[in-house]
């Protein structure tokens, strides 16, 4: 009976999941806007990864990239949508202990693939700017997809140890978990043993990953700043940054929602869980909702394949 006991204290077979706290009365008027939002993501990046799957014009690395970064957004909504629609819609509040690692698992690595992109996209552009007569040899589609590997390897790896070391703690019975989804921050507040080398390995994977990538970033719009300087003609300089501008607005998409939840997750241990469950819903939900309009608005080529595409099943009909 005490060997019972102490494994259910090791591992909970289930966890529960809050959604938003304070309001779960009006669960049923949340998920107006989570199935709208859902709707808006893949049909939107949907879009975008069909026009350039379609248009041989747009097998160029910026392009190629958009999609990888386009694929990578689908793959972090599609990990929440199961827990998020059911709680929302179904009131399914439960997930078993191994689902929520898997959810962990595939949350973290698309996050971290989506930055690995961003900063890929900005080299990108630094390459396009500082030297366009050598942009397509450098770039070369072999060179394009063998980073998109690379990236998707790198976040798998990084991630595998996680739901090990999860699973080697004790829980003693805690298994509320304050948002609509599994988020390893989250989860590391809820066992009762001693959570150091998950801590460790935790901010390893944040440095190693969006810390590094967002310095990069900075690094490369440096040069890149530099370059157009140079430039002589005005117009040279704006048609220059023109072409980073639907990048940089990708990249604070990006970086401010996840930056504002990492401050609330170490340091706003009074913050109220509400203001904990916006931010976690901003960081996952907003990217993806708004990056497919600002690349379909602000990217010339990308607009025009979408008229494109409208106007040939249109001209079908």
């Amino acid at each position: 009976m005490k060997n019972s006991n102490s494994s259910l204290e090791f591992l909970p077979t289930t966890f529960i999941l809050i959604g938003i706290p304070g309001l779960e009365a009006e669960h049923l008027w949340i998920s107006i806007p989570f199935c709208l939002m859902y709707i808006i993501i893949f049909l939107g990046n949907g879009t975008i990864l069909h026009v350039i799957r379609t248009d041989t014009a747009l097998h160029q690395p910026m392009y190629l990239l958009l999609a990888m970064l386009a694929l990578a957004e689908v793959g972090v909504s599609a990990s929440t949508l199961p827990t998020v629609l059911g709680i929302f819609l179904f009131g399914t509040t439960e997930i078993s202990f191994d689902v929520c690692l898997f959810q962990m698992f595939f949350i973290h690595s698309f996050s971290i693939m989506e930055s690995a992109v961003l900063l890929a996209m900005s080299v990108d552009r630094f390459v396009a700017i500082y030297s366009p007569l050598r942009y397509t040899a450098i770039l070369t589609l072999p060179r394009i997809f063998g980073t998109g590997a690379v990236m998707g390897l790198k976040s798998i790896m990084l991630m595998a140890p996680l739901p090990m070391l999860l699973r080697r703690l004790p829980f003693c019975g805690h298994n509320v978990l304050s948002h609509s989804y599994c988020l390893h921050p989250n989860l590391i507040h809820l066992p009762c043993g001693d959570t150091s080398i998950n801590n460790i390995y935790g901010l390893f994977i944040v440095t190693s990953t969006f810390g590094l990538d967002s310095l990069l970033i900075v690094i490369s719009y440096g040069l890149i700043l530099h370059t157009v300087l140079s430039i002589t003609t005005g117009e040279g300089r704006r048609k220059a940054l023109n072409t980073c501008a639907s990048h940089i607005c990708a990249v604070l998409i990006y970086y401010v929602p996840m930056i504002g939840l990492s401050m609330v997750h170490r340091f706003g241990h009074h913050v109220s869980p509400l203001l904990h469950a916006m931010i976690a819903n901003a960081y996952l939900f907003f990217p993806p909702v708004v990056n497919p309009i600002v690349y379909s608005i602000k990217t010339k080529e990308i607009h025009r394949g979408i008229v494109r595409m409208f106007s040939e099943k249109r001209a079908r009909v």
